[in-house]
């Protein structure tokens, strides 16, 4: 049983890789590494991915921006109810990503928040942005939509020192440079316009914000 992880301290629950693959979509063939499996061994985490992941689409996957992929284990159980699926049908990893995390949500981790984790040191960097991959995979064409709308996006990390790491570490936070732009701040800046344009400036000139999502509000017009 995975048990209760509403008020843990926040810690690495959970730790999954894949590499590309080609699949099949209602006849439709697409590559993804959208399939993540857990690893129980320590692995390597580089500035760029984790050891033994990979992405097929690295436009838009993967970078010093995106090294890692983190959802709250939180969100688990919301999920499962809603697509009528079990703990051994929807286990973690079941969003694509690495990092399954207890103990810090949307609502509490911040865009610039520096952690070590393991013998590495990372730093969250935007939102996840869910994607048509997660559709296709549970054959559920509204659930990026439904996941942006609940404000279950997960983040991304990039990675400040490389070093191992493994299900069990826990997450200490070393620096909060901006205590006041959560992940859900963030979200709602860029899907529900909230702070209008002062916030887009701002956010546009944050320097711990990935360069995409700094572009994405450096053109903000209203």
């Amino acid at each position: 049983m995975e048990g209760n992880v509403e008020k843990e301290e926040p810690r690495l629950l959970s730790v999954q890789v894949g590499k590309p693959r080609t699949l099949d979509f209602e006849g439709l063939e697409w590559r993804s590494a959208i399939y993540k499996e857990p690893v129980e061994a320590r692995l390597f985490l580089d500035r760029r991915n984790l050891e033994g992941d990979k992405q097929a689409n690295t436009r838009y996957h993967g970078g010093p921006d995106k090294a890692v992929c983190c959802f709250p284990a939180e969100h688990y159980p919301f999920w499962r109810e809603a697509l009528c699926q079990t703990e051994e049908t929807f286990r973690y990893g079941a969003f694509g990503e690495n990092f399954t995390l207890a103990g810090l949500t949307e609502e509490h981790a911040c865009i610039g928040d520096i952690y070590a984790v393991g013998t590495a040191r990372v730093q969250i960097t935007q939102p996840r942005q869910p994607c048509i991959n997660l559709a296709r995979k549970w054959n559920t064409p509204e659930l990026p939509a439904r996941m942006i709308d609940l404000g279950h996006s997960g983040f991304y990390l990039r990675v400040l020192q490389a070093g191992e790491v493994g299900a069990g570490d826990a997450l200490l936070l070393i620096e909060r440079p901006h205590p006041e732009i959560t992940v859900a701040v963030a979200n709602n800046a860029k899907y529900r316009r909230e702070g209008g344009l002062a916030r887009a400036k701002f956010l546009a000139a944050m320097p711990e914000f990935s360069a995409s999502w700094r572009r994405s509000f450096r053109t903000r017009r209203s």
